[in-house]
């Protein structure tokens, strides 16, 4: 298993490198493609008791496309691979739908954990976005520009979501020093959990991944705070999760442990859905 396509969201009004610098660093691991996507959303005219209030003109539309072939133009300088693996594309559509729909180009999708923006134009929703991909989705935080993936924590539930984690994951998990999977489980459930984990070591070890295991009973502590302190104690960068949602009256609901690991851990998430 291998990636060879990786795509990043890059915000119009985005300045720093961060998720740019990591995608660009996974896909010169792997030999692999980069695709740099953005996209700004025209608002319909704003009508009231019949009359447009506001509507975007075509001045308008020269600014935001004006924007978006500059933004090209800074991927370009940022992104150091060979320019004919490097490509751009852009819309004027809601960004969440651009990516969405992009990503069936992609082995991998990175994103920038929150959105720069919260204007509605701009506005990227990278958890809402994993949940429809149907693609892995790397999730960077602030101020993080690089993942060395060495070493990688993969917290286990016995889940559809976390079995399409674990193999969307196999590329980094093979090259990894070390890897870690744990489950977090009632007292009642330690021996299941047990085998459940011995079943998940076994099957990576039978991919070549240096595999260790454990189980932890649940304690005051949440699941997600266990994981991220688990992650800083062994030195990890990465932790790879199932990723739990769904949408009710078109609102995000997240399970506790996504939302958390997404709110607070200061290490890179690839979650799968």
């Amino acid at each position: 298993m291998s990636v060879a396509s990786v795509m990043v969201y890059v915000d119009s009004e985005q300045q720093e490198e961060g998720q740019v610098a990591v995608a660009e660093g996974i896909a010169k691991a792997f030999g692999a493609s980069m695709l740099g996507v953005s996209a700004v959303a025209v608002e319909p005219p704003f009508v009231a008791e019949g009359v447009v209030i506001e509507q975007t003109t075509e001045e308008d539309l020269k600014r935001i496309k004006a924007t978006l072939s500059a933004k090209e133009a800074w991927f370009r300088s940022v992104v150091r691979l060979p320019r004919e693996t490097v490509e751009w594309r852009w819309a004027l559509d809601h960004p969440t739908d651009f990516l969405v729909a992009q990503a069936r180009a992609a082995d991998l999708v990175v994103v920038k954990r929150r959105s720069l923006t919260a204007r509605r134009s701009h506005f990227l929703d990278p958890a809402g976005a994993m949940l429809r991909m149907g693609r892995p989705t790397l999730s960077v935080p602030e101020r993080v520009t690089q993942l060395s993936g060495d070493r990688i924590v993969v917290g286990w539930k016995d889940t559809r979501e976390a079995r399409l984690a674990v193999r969307d994951a196999m590329p980094f998990l093979t090259r990894a020093s070390q890897v870690t999977v744990t489950e977090v489980c009632t007292s009642s459930e330690q021996d299941a959990a047990r085998q459940r984990i011995r079943d998940v070591a076994g099957y990576l070890r039978r991919h070549g991944v240096q595999c260790e295991h454990e189980v932890r009973v649940h304690t005051a502590e949440p699941d997600a705070g266990y994981l991220i302190r688990l992650a800083s104690d062994l030195g990890a960068d990465l932790i790879v999760t199932g990723g739990y949602g769904h949408s009710r009256l078109g609102e995000w609901i997240f399970g506790g442990m996504t939302e958390t690991l997404l709110q607070q851990a200061p290490v890179c998430l690839l979650m799968s859905h």
